[in-house]
């Protein structure tokens, strides 16, 4: 019996931790349930895929400077030339696959800066050359959010057309996809793809009579697509309010350590460092999700921006509060028992803030028995997911080869 080729596709090994957390539970999947099969990345970060998780992978875009922007001549012309290179260079690769699997990540929506010809762009070659090669295409409890920019959002619904399988990480993201235009009568909606992590040790609360430590989780966060004629008052605006929180909690005696989720965060860690000058802030320097979810677990409670930040500190089942950036925030926060504890992230107040955060502490244990059985349900639903795949997306062997080979 020949093993399945599976090939996994995403901005993966690029610096986001929570696009990495994804794959990384898309693995422990394959190994666990398929482990013959054959695997390797189309990836925006090729070299850490490759050494971090022990898979062949390729760069995801022919022309090196993809993420540059081009203001000359030749770095625009590289640009157009790469992007019809990348039509072939994609159906090349995805052809020798028998599955695709994009794991997780919110590769349906645009809630932070994003252009078309960028990653929709990528994805939408991604999803027709799966239907072209006769490749099944699998959107695994992806993120979907409605996009008011025509050309993204119709290369996002052609994208999630032609994917073979999806599935969503909440209702929203289904809801979206189908305002959009998109079938999603047999789409399910599963927990975020992070739940199934393993997780580190679960916190217990501090007895300082001054408090314990919390986690600050912050994001170098200027708006969303929509936002970008107002994209540094946003970014001041959250920064301040961001800085004055950590500075009150040191004021009070708290040890803060602050942590991110992508490597474009550190600016925003070192302004925040240098603006409180105070020993009791600190800064992890955290590689995985696995890492994150050490710092939450180590924490009194936890305030954070990033979504898969939220994700770790839920699971380890600390008390947190969002600053919330999307509605996924808020959507997650709610299915945890968490819904009060959100605060706009466009419009951060430091006191508000204070006075939730407060309130989110003085119902810490009553908090952490709730994660704990929220926790206990996102596992087994996610153990579904897991079971719905296989069957979704590997056959019966004498089957196998007939999906590809049926005129």
């Amino acid at each position: 019996m020949t093993p399945a080729r599976v090939g996994v596709f995403g901005l993966l090994g690029s610096g986001n931790l929570g696009n990495d957390g994804s794959l990384e539970a898309v693995l422990g999947y394959l190994r666990a349930e398929h482990p013959d099969a054959v695997v390797d990345a189309l990836c925006g970060g090729p070299e850490v895929v490759a050494a971090r998780y022990g898979i062949p992978a390729t760069r995801l875009h022919w022309y090196r400077g993809e993420y540059r922007t081009a203001s000359r001549a030749g770095a625009i012309a590289g640009k157009g030339l790469g992007k019809l290179v990348d039509v072939f260079r994609t159906a090349a690769w995805v052809r020798r696959h028998d599955v695709v699997i994009v794991p997780g990540m919110g590769v349906l929506e645009a809630t932070l800066p994003l252009r078309p010809w960028g990653f929709p762009y990528s994805l939408f070659l991604l999803c027709a050359s799966g239907r072209l090669t006769r490749t099944r295409v699998a959107l695994v409890g992806v993120g979907a959010a409605a996009i008011r920019d025509r050309p993204t959002r119709a290369l996002v619904r052609w994208s999630a057309r032609l994917a073979a399988y999806r599935s969503y990480r909440d209702v929203p993201s289904r809801d979206a996809m189908r305002e959009m235009g998109v079938d999603t009568a047999r789409d399910e909606v599963y927990p975020d793809l992070a739940f199934a992590l393993p997780t580190p040790s679960e916190s217990a609360p501090s007895d300082s009579l001054g408090g314990g430590p919390v986690c600050v989780g912050v994001m170098d966060f200027h708006g969303g697509n929509d936002d970008r004629a107002r994209a540094e008052e946003i970014h001041r605006r959250y920064l301040d309010g961001t800085t004055r929180f950590v500075r009150t909690l040191v004021e009070d005696g708290r040890p803060v350590r602050l942590v991110t989720g992508d490597e474009c965060d550190e600016a925003v860690v070192a302004a925040i460092l240098d603006a409180v000058g105070s020993p009791l802030v600190t800064a992890a320097k955290a590689a995985s999700l696995a890492d994150l979810m050490e710092e939450m677990a180590a924490a009194d409670t936890v305030v954070a921006t990033r979504y898969h930040n939220l994700i770790c500190a839920l699971k380890v089942g600390t008390p947190t509060l969002a600053l919330s950036y999307a509605a996924k925030s808020e959507v997650l926060m709610a299915q945890m028992g968490l819904g009060a504890y959100c605060h706009p992230a466009r419009d951060v107040d430091a006191d508000r803030l204070l006075e939730q955060f407060r309130a989110l502490e003085r119902r810490s244990a009553e908090l952490r028995r709730t994660l704990r059985e929220r926790n206990l349900a996102a596992a087994r639903q996610l153990r579904e997911q897991f079971t719905d795949l296989t069957t979704d997306l590997f056959p019966a062997p004498h089957h196998a080869h007939a999906l590809r080979e049926t005129p």
